[in-house]
């Protein structure tokens, strides 16, 4: 849950918590208990009467059914799973990079989603809005007026640890090929990320030469390190979530509540000027699409830009890049009915359909763009 200086906001699953504890105290629900302790989330379980919970019916021999819960996982197994890295440096590794190992890196294996110095563009996040300790200022932000800036919510001014910037580039990216990174390289990526949003570690702002570590990774301090409740870092962590969401004062209005919850009728508040009024152009309301005019759109190059540019707009994930003539010549010597077929049906690095459940007319539309685009 992220803190606000003005409100609270509540995610889907605290809303639901509180839902399900709301119909519990209308209906006779139990307080859930583990190992004779309330839950974390607050929620609710309902006892079996005459076959029902509630106003449900279960099948009560399916319910008394005991279930296995497997077998112990070796320590390798273990060892495999737990590649998180925590707050406090548990399971973050040692190595090193630099900034300028980083920038290079970035634009190999990041620039084609993320975009030059991580300014994030066709539906790939951004990882940088400028200065970190300024944009921090922006999550007070209110859209009262319809021109208001919103927050700036990226990983410099929002994440209260950089822990997992570390673990999620280790574990996921490049996204055609996680877990594909060195740990020194992981270093010099996260170098280059805590360079461009400014922050600063020990005081010193990161120029090209400077060297990230485990040491001083673990000496950044994010700027929103208490924008969120409860507090959930350190051997407290558990309890401090079960106090938090057993609490009903921390989130709604402190009562469960179902029928007859105020006097009168629910009035509908409204912020004062928001909205956008002064479209530009003029929002229409026809219902008809707009006609297309001839010639104006490629056959496949909407697919290929939404679907396949990640991988064929650079040549750093070892598919032919959309452009390169050589590349694109060498392909073709096995014919077009070949490609077709390996863009089809897969080949190496590449699953079938491009990880695409489009029809085979369609990959074979963007086959052809691409190859129009490459002569």
């Amino acid at each position: 849950m992220f803190k606000s200086y003005h409100k609270l906001f509540l995610s889907a699953a605290v809303v639901a918590a509180v839902a399900t504890s709301a119909i519990a105290g209308d209906t006779g629900g139990s307080r859930t208990y583990a190992n004779g302790k309330k839950v974390i989330d607050g929620g609710d379980t309902y006892p079996v009467k005459n076959g029902k919970t509630s106003s449900y019916f279960i099948n009560e021999k399916a319910h008394k059914t005991k279930f296995s819960k497997g077998r112990v996982p070796t320590a390798d197994e273990v060892a495999a799973w737990n590649i998180d890295v925590m707050p406090d440096g548990t399971g973050l590794p040692e190595g090193h990079g630099t900034v300028e190992e980083g920038d290079s890196l970035y634009e190999d294996k990041c620039a084609a989603c993320h975009f030059d110095f991580g300014t994030g563009g066709s539906g790939y996040p951004a990882l940088q809005k400028g200065n970190a300790y300024e944009g921090q200022k922006s999550l007070t932000n209110q859209r009262v007026d319809g021109n208001d800036d919103g927050p700036i919510r990226v990983f410099g001014t929002y994440w209260p640890r950089a822990s997992t910037l570390w673990w999620y580039i280790k574990t996921g990216m490049p996204h055609p090929a996680p877990m594909s990174l060195t740990t020194n390289e992981v270093y010099a990526l996260v170098a280059y990320i805590i360079s461009i949003n400014e922050l600063k570690i020990d005081g010193e702002e990161l120029d090209d030469d400077y060297d990230l570590n485990r040491e001083k990774f673990l000496k950044l301090v994010m700027p929103n390190k208490d924008g969120f409740v409860p507090k959930i870092d350190g051997p407290n962590g558990v309890e401090n979530t079960r106090k938090y969401f057993n609490d009903f004062k921390n989130y709604g209005n402190g009562t469960r509540c179902m029928k007859n919850c105020f006097d009168g009728k629910p009035v509908l508040a409204r912020i004062s000027g928001s909205g956008i009024s002064d479209y530009q152009p003029p929002i229409s309301e026809k219902k008809d699409l707009p006609a297309k005019k001839a010639g104006s759109e490629v056959p496949g190059k909407k697919t290929y830009e939404a679907s396949c540019a990640v991988c064929h707009g650079t040549d750093a994930m070892g598919a032919p890049e959309v452009g390169n003539k050589k590349a694109w010549a060498a392909v073709l010597k096995k014919g077009i009915d070949k490609v077709y077929n390996n863009a089809i049906h897969g080949i190496n690095g590449m699953p079938p359909k491009g990880g695409t459940s489009l029809p085979d007319d369609k990959i074979k539309e963007v086959i052809n763009y691409m190859v129009g685009a490459s002569k």
